[in-house]
């Protein structure tokens, strides 16, 4: 049968040239800061964001909560989106480990925050509250249909936050669609805020890893806590090396990623008890929504069908990856129309 896997982009498969990148890997133990691979890695990705430092973690969340970690302590609050992967998808990291206490705001149907709330959020200097000291920014935003954040949009937020004296911090897991998406260096979409960490894992390809990036200060201390959280991983550059491949290879094709989202948006949108508006899909994700219940059984019978995506109550997303061309778009579309018929 048909197995077209929608779930996520976290389940792709190295390519070929990862592959014998990592057979052919140059190794050391990177606790020691000794792996060539790994040094290569952060430095290449550093350079691509354009900032001084980089640091390999073996996650998204991991890279959101070493980033995190490094610049809140305990019983200090940070400013996050009320629809953010840090919130509502990391298990309450940053409070269980680190004691940091989120406080959410409004999160609009871009993925923005307005500049107001961020500035009301900010605690005053009172010692019967806590310290307001870091903002988080999710570029691109995965709640809003992977929508990318420009670089206005993220100088329009920090600012508000270094006016008030808060570092920032985007989790960039998808950042480098949102560079394609919006056509832009990567670099520019952070050029204004302190720590980014980005998945290697994800539309990169790769089999595991993110990378985190920042000043040498902040890097330092992230690599403290990584220590701490169990993640020195010795000869890593075995993956590492993959993230290298992608790094050079995987990021333009990230626009055929985009390309079949659209088509998949255009596509199941005209099915009847799909609530989508096409236009709104800008890279690679593509969330709708349909009457309360029938999510469970719609993906069921794609699965039926050959077709895998996350089963939700109303609220669905389907992801396209490497691997994942024109022809499974269709036949997704074709399917997702047979079951909702059947489901209606």
């Amino acid at each position: 049968m048909t197995k077209i896997d929608l779930r996520s982009d976290t389940v792709t498969q190295p390519s070929p040239e990862m592959r014998q990148a990592m057979y052919e890997a140059e190794l050391g133990d990177d606790v020691y800061g000794e792996d060539p691979t790994v040094n290569a890695l952060q430095d290449m990705a550093a350079e691509m964001l354009g900032k001084e430092a980089g640091l390999f973690v073996s996650s998204g969340t991991q890279a959101n909560l070493v980033s995190v970690l490094a610049q809140a302590q305990r019983g200090d609050e940070i400013i996050l989106g009320d629809k953010c992967h840090i919130l509502l998808s990391e298990a309450g990291g940053t409070a269980v480990l680190g004691g940091v206490f989120p406080h959410p705001i409004p999160t609009d149907d871009n993925g923005l925050l307005d500049p107001d709330d961020i500035a009301n959020a900010v605690q005053p200097k009172d010692y019967h509250r806590p310290r307001t000291v870091l903002l988080c920014i999710e570029n691109t935003h995965n709640w809003s249909s992977g929508k990318a954040i420009t670089p206005e949009d993220t100088r329009r937020m920090a600012a508000v936050a270094k006016d008030a004296g808060l570092r920032v911090h985007v989790d960039g897991a998808r950042l480098f669609n949102a560079a394609v998406a919006l056509e832009c260096p990567p670099a520019a979409l952070v050029e204004e805020v302190d720590s980014v960490g980005f998945c290697l894992s994800k539309g990169l390809s790769c089999p595991v890893g993110s990378v985190v990036c920042g000043d040498q200060d902040f890097i330092d201390e992230a690599r403290r806590w990584r220590k701490m959280l169990g993640s020195g991983m010795r000869q890593v550059g075995v993956l590492a090396a993959a993230g290298i491949v992608a790094l050079n290879t995987m990021v333009d094709r990230m626009a055929e990623d985009h390309a079949n989202a659209r088509r998949l948006a255009f596509g199941i949108a005209e099915v009847p008890g799909i609530d989508l508006n096409p236009e709104d899909i800008q890279t690679n994700l593509v969330r709708f929504r349909m009457p309360a219940g029938n999510g469970a059984q719609l993906a069921q019978g794609l699965q039926e069908e050959g077709v895998i995506i996350a089963p939700s109550s109303h609220d669905l997303r389907m992801a396209t990856h490497y691997g994942i061309d024109a022809d499974d778009v269709d036949f997704t579309i074709a399917a997702t129309a047979k079951v909702m018929a059947a489901v209606a």
